[in-house]
């Protein structure tokens, strides 16, 4: 599968977050996040372990008891089943690939 990238197909899933899904396989799925400032990812968690790296702008990331404010070439892993929440202080975007593939997030789903 490739990916031709275009600033299309963006689905809104919070006030504030949109997600695309750009590729996906058996085992993996990557997704570009766009958000807002002001906006906040609220504490949540999910059976696939998800890696993430930030393009642009600025979040504060709480994972389990860690916090971390991520600036743009910084990366993070959240292992399964692990609290984690995000709040924006900046128009954000960043990549975060799930293992195994979060279903929800197929495009046929996103739509």
């Amino acid at each position: 599968m490739f990916y031709k990238s275009t600033d299309d197909g963006f689905k809104s899933v919070l006030p504030g977050v949109k997600i695309k899904t750009l590729v996906y396989g058996d085992k993996t799925l990557i997704s570009e996040f766009r958000m807002e400032k002001g906006s906040q990812l609220p504490a949540h968690f999910h059976p696939s372990e998800q890696t993430g790296y930030l393009i642009a702008g600025r979040i504060r990331l709480s994972i389990g008891d860690e916090k971390f404010e991520v600036e743009p070439g910084d990366s993070w892993c959240v292992l399964s089943n692990v609290e984690h929440r995000a709040e924006i202080l900046v128009d954000s975007v960043a990549i975060e690939v799930f293992s195994p593939v979060r279903e929800e997030y197929l495009p046929h789903n996103l739509s």
